[in-house]
C-alpha cells in the first residue's frame, strides 16, 4: 500500500470544499484543503451573501415611500455607498472566520495557498513549492464571470465580482446580459438610485425561466424606471475624455454611462490548475468532467460545485460534498440528485420557482392543466404600487401531478423553499386543493385556484 501524506486533499475554500473537508477531517481522516484567496469562496465573498445584503440595501428607498400609505412621515433619506461596503466586508469577514474555525474545529489542516496538481496523486502548493500526496483529491475551485475578452473595451468593464467594492457609487450604469445575475443587479442598482440600462441579445430577460415570470418581471422593472434593451448587444466601449464609459450597441444605441458591467456567464476556474499534467478530462468549456458520483476519468480525482458546470448553485455544491463524503468515506455510493431544484431570483419583485417551466411541460407532456393567478398584493393597496403578483402551477392532465409551481413577488423566494419540498414529495394538484388556506397571505392563492385557467394539449393552447 503507498502511504501518502493525506487521505483527502481539497483544492478550494468555498461552500462545497469546505463541507468535505470538515466532515472528512471530523470522521478522523487526515484532511488538508487549500485556498489562494478568502474561505467562503464565490457564495460568501463575492456572491450570494453580500449580493443579498446590498438588494435588503437597495429596496430601502421603495420602503420609504410606501410608508406614507400607511401613516407614516420619513424624514429625508440619505445613502452612504461606503458605510454599505464597509458593513458588507465585517459580515463577510465574520463569515469567512467561521468556515475557519468549522475546519479547524473538525481537525482539517488550512493551507493559505494555491494548489497545482502535478500528478494523479500529488500537488504542489505554490507558497512554499512543496510537493505532497493523497489518496484523494476534491476540486472545488468554483468559477468565475465570463471577462468577454472579445469586446473591445472589456477592459473598461466591471463584472460582479468587482461591483461589490466600488469605490464610490455610479450616477448611470450599464449591465450586458440577462440572467439572473444582470438583472438581481439591475434592481440593486436602481434600487440604490443608479440611472440603470439592461442590454441582453435575447427576446427576454432570463431564458429558461417560465415565461410568465420573465414577462411579469420585465414589466415590473421598466415600470419602476429600468431600462432593457433587448435583442441587442454591445458593439464596443472606449473610454471618454471625463472618464466615462461611451458605448455603441450592435443596433446603433450610443450610450454614456460611468460605469459598465459585464454578466455575461460564468467559467470554470481551471486554468493553471495542473489538469493537463494529471490527465484530468475537461469539457469544450472547461469544465470538469465528471460521473454520477463526482469522478473524473483520473482515479483518486474528483470535483463538484461550479467547477464541475453541472448546476451553478451554493447549495448543489454543498449536496454534492455530502454524497462525495457518503461515496467515498462512509460506503454508502450516493449520487447527488440535481432534480427538482428550488431556484430563486432575487430581483425587485422576486422570483421563485420549482420544476417544469409551462414550456418545457408542453413538450414533455401530452395535456397540462394551468392554473394562474395575477394579483395586486395587499400591501400595494395602501402604498399605491401598481407591481404585481403572478402565481403559476403547472400540472400533468393525465395524473394531476404538479410539475412546476412559478411565483412572481415579495418573499417568492421563501415560497420557493417551501414548494420544493412539495413537488418533491410527488404532490398533486390534489394535495394543494385539500391543503388550507393560511389567510390573507399571497401564498394563499397556490391552494384556492380550483379551476385551471386553461389547457395545453400537444403544445397548443386550448
Amino acid at each position: 500500500m503507498p502511504a501518502f501524506d493525506y487521505d483527502l486533499f481539497v483544492i478550494g475554500g468555498g461552500s462545497g470544499g469546505v463541507r468535505s473537508g470538515r466532515l472528512a477531517a471530523a470522521m478522523g481522516k487526515k484532511v488538508a484543503i487549500a485556498e489562494e484567496f478568502r474561505f467562503g469562496g464565490t457564495c460568501v465573498i463575492r456572491g450570494c451573501v453580500p449580493k443579498k445584503l446590498y438588494v435588503y440595501a437597495s429596496q430601502f428607498g421603495e420602503h420609504f415611500e410606501d410608508a406614507a400609505g400607511f401613516g407614516w412621515s420619513v424624514g429625508e433619506a440619505h445613502f452612504d455607498w461606503r458605510k454599505l461596503v464597509a458593513a458588507k466586508e465585517q459580515e463577510i469577514t465574520r463569515l469567512e472566520g467561521l468556515y475557519r474555525k468549522g475546519l479547524d474545529t473538525s481537525g482539517a489542516e488550512i493551507l493559505d495557498t494555491r494548489a497545482v496538481l502535478v500528478g494523479p496523486n500529488t500537488i504542489r502548493l505554490a507558497a512554499t513549492d512543496r510537493l505532497v500526496t493523497a489518496e484523494r483529491i476534491l476540486i472545488a475551485t468554483g468559477g468565475h464571470p465570463a471577462p468577454h475578452k472579445d469586446l473591445p473595451g472589456h477592459e473598461l468593464c466591471i463584472t460582479s465580482n468587482e461591483a461589490f467594492d466600488l469605490p464610490a457609487l455610479p450616477k448611470s450604469i450599464l449591465i450586458a446580459g440577462g440572467g439572473y445575475i444582470a438583472v438581481e443587479f439591475a434592481n440593486i442598482f436602481h434600487g440604490l438610485g443608479v440611472e440603470t440600462t439592461l442590454i441582453y441579445r435575447g427576446k427576454e430577460i432570463l431564458s429558461r425561466f417560465d415565461h410568465d415570470m420573465r414577462q411579469g418581471l420585465h414589466k415590473a422593472m421598466e415600470g419602476k424606471g429600468i431600462r432593457i434593451l433587448c435583442e441587442d448587444i454591445l458593439q464596443d466601449i472606449v473610454e471618454g475624455a471625463d472618464g466615462r464609459r461611451q458605448v455603441r450597441t450592435l443596433k446603433g444605441e450610443a450610450l454614456v454611462v460611468d460605469q459598465v458591467m459585464l454578466a455575461l456567464g460564468r467559467v470554470p476556474n481551471t486554468t493553471d490548475l495542473g489538469l493537463e499534467t494529471a490527465g484530468v478530462e475537461t469539457d469544450q468549456k472547461g469544465a470538469i468532467v465528471v460521473d454520477a458520483y463526482s469522478r473524473t476519468n483520473v482515479p483518486g480525482i474528483f470535483a463538484i460545485g461550479d467547477v464541475t458546470d453541472r448546476v451553478q448553485l451554493t447549495p448543489v455544491a454543498i449536496h454534492e460534498a455530502m454524497c462525495f463524503i457518503e461515496t467515498e468515506f462512509r460506503g454508502r455510493p450516493t449520487s447527488p440528485d440535481h432534480d427538482l431544484i428550488p431556484t430563486a431570483v432575487f430581483s425587485q419583485p422576486e422570483i421563485g420557482t420549482v420544476g417544469m417551466s409551462e414550456e418545457a411541460a408542453a413538450k414533455a407532456f401530452a395535456e397540462l392543466e394551468v392554473y394562474r393567478a395575477e394579483f395586486r398584493p395587499m400591501k400595494a393597496t395602501l402604498s399605491g404600487r401598481q407591481e404585481k403578483t403572478i402565481m403559476k402551477i403547472v400540472v400533468n392532465a393525465a395524473d394531476r401531478k404538479v410539475l412546476g409551481v412559478h411565483v412572481l413577488g415579495h418573499d417568492a423566494g421563501e415560497m420557493a423553499q417551501l414548494l420544493g419540498i412539495a413537488l418533491k414529495a410527488g404532490c398533486t394538484k390534489d394535495d394543494f386543493d385539500r391543503t388550507m388556506a393560511v389567510h390573507p397571505t399571497a401564498a394563499e392563492e397556490l391552494v384556492t385556484m380550483y379551476q385551471p385557467s386553461y389547457r395545453i394539449r400537444n403544445g397548443e393552447k386550448l
